[in-house]
């Protein structure tokens, strides 16, 4: 037995109705019986003649890495971009979509977090102003069919063998990172080339980058063309940590990300600091979560107490970041390096200060500054 959908070839997973099997592994995206495969996604192919419009000129070393990958498509492989946080991974792809866009293929644009779908599904449609770019997503699922789709991973299953390039943003990420029914879900949802954005490869990307199965581009110098803040490392007890926590807020002049392990540290924290502080607690539970940030933006709000949930697709000029209990297993080296990379992103504020309080250095924490340190002696050597 087989899944046509997930893949899935695990007895464990079938369960027999009255004589016919159907697998429970994918049944979030609807019952598929063994033996069926999943409908295509038709739609009618369409010759676009767009482009797009930037906000700023691509560098010199974007504009490599842009040649890069669609010499690479046009090879017939799939290309994994290891960028570094704020090097504008989005905008590499912009060449590529137009090119299949114009070549009257059908092109999606999958990322991890709903949140950051909508972000994206706005850049796009700024960029490409004559397209009609449709994000979907939960409490965006009326509709599906547009000129680019900009979706989660999880609804990939609605397009079944619909692209001919899809864009994987944030496959280091949650919920995509070492999960194969999404892994599968994706693959299938291409008949095409796939254009993977990631930060931390993972050992299995690698791997395929060594055999030539996966070619690689890489862009580790952000468009202000300084290096990557390193974070300055803190072994404390935790009491401690607050304390140092304290000094820092007291004498900060910038907004600040607080990260924290778990969703209840991050609202405790929040009401324990907000009597001396204009601070606020932001994590998967709290309901107005666009208007916190946008306070915090406008400086109504110095600091916000967080989980992970904000340690990507959010850019604010000028913030710092702390990172509490950061040697917690809820702090993975793609996870850190992400948290960091809210840092030094804008022209205007290309540094910025990163501080991870532990009890112990981890692994994670480790190998982390490597990555950093990695990128910043790739930047130099670039240099000269």
């Amino acid at each position: 037995m087989r899944c046509e959908r997930c893949q899935n070839t695990d007895p464990k997973y079938f369960y027999n109705d009255k004589g016919t099997y159907y697998c429970r592994r994918c049944i979030a995206f609807g019952r598929l019986d063994v033996g069926i495969v999943p409908k295509a996604y038709t739609y009618v192919p369409k010759r676009h003649r767009c482009n797009y419009d930037l906000e700023f000129q691509l560098t010199d070393q974007q504009l490599k890495a842009s040649k890069e990958i669609v010499a690479h498509l046009a090879a017939g492989y799939d290309v994994l971009v290891y960028a570094a946080c704020g090097a504008g991974k989005t905008e590499l792809t912009m060449e590529p979509l137009k090119q299949a866009l114009n070549a009257g293929k059908k092109v999606g644009i999958a990322i991890s977090r709903r949140q950051v779908v909508l972000e994206i599904a706005q850049r796009m449609q700024r960029a490409f102003k004559t397209l009609k770019v449709v994000p979907v997503c939960q409490g965006f699922t009326e509709i599906t069919e547009g000129d680019l789709i900009v979706c989660t991973m999880h609804q990939l299953y609605r397009y079944h063998q619909a692209f001919d390039l899809l864009v994987m943003d944030e496959v280091d990420a949650f919920p995509y990172k070492g999960n194969e029914l999404l892994a599968a879900v994706a693959r299938n949802s291409c008949k095409g080339r796939i254009l993977y954005l990631t930060a931390t490869p993972d050992s299995a990307m690698q791997k395929e980058v060594s055999e030539g199965r996966l070619k690689m581009v890489e862009l580790f110098q952000r468009p202000h063309g300084h290096p990557l803040v390193l974070p300055l490392i803190k072994q404390l007890p935790v009491p401690l940590q607050l304390v140092s926590l304290l000094m820092i807020m007291r004498q900060q002049k910038k907004p600040m990300l607080i990260f924290v392990p778990t969703i209840d540290l991050a609202q405790r924290y929040g009401l324990l600091f907000s009597p001396l502080f204009h601070c606020a607690s932001l994590t998967s539970k709290t309901i107005e979560k666009d208007q916190i940030i946008s306070r915090l933006r406008k400086r109504e709000l110095d600091f916000i107490f967080t989980t992970t949930i904000l340690e990507r697709g959010i850019t604010i000029p000028g913030v710092d970041v702390v990172v509490l209990q950061s040697d917690h297993p809820v702090f993975d080296e793609a996870s850190l390096i992400q948290i960091i990379g809210r840092v030094g992103r804008s022209r205007d504020c290309p540094s910025g200060m990163g501080v991870f309080y532990c009890i112990r250095k981890t692994t994670a924490i480790k190998r982390c500054v490597r990555a950093l340190e990695k990128m910043n002696e790739t930047l130099v050597s670039n240099l000269f």
